[in-house]
């Protein structure tokens, strides 16, 4: 059972490093998968954390490699944005994912 968290409690954690990726192949269109570790359907692009000691780029090709199966010897990166992006998952569902990282 996941553990009860507060709103203050989840307010006081750490953004996690990661990366996100936005896959277009050749005609244009952009990749989007869909999750098969819920009960209902969540879609999102290729995305993860970013392990100690990894580059940016290193992590950002291994997660595409781990949830595409598309290696970097098939990549071009076209863009990259200028600095980080904070995002803030929805309060409810913190504790229940990701082992509330």
């Amino acid at each position: 059972m996941a553990k009860t968290m507060s709103a203050d409690e989840i307010a006081k954690l750490p953004y996690r490093p990661c990366v996100g990726l936005m896959v277009v192949n050749k005609d244009g269109l952009v990749f989007v998968g869909q999750r098969v570790d819920r009960d209902q359907d969540a879609w999102q692009m290729p995305q993860g954390g970013i392990d100690k000691g990894e580059g940016v780029t290193e992590a950002a090709l291994r997660e595409l490699a781990e949830e595409t199966g598309i290696t970097p010897d098939l990549v071009t990166i076209i863009a990259e944005t200028d600095d980080w992006l904070p995002y803030d998952l929805p309060h409810h569902i913190v504790p229940k994912i990701w082992k509330g990282r």
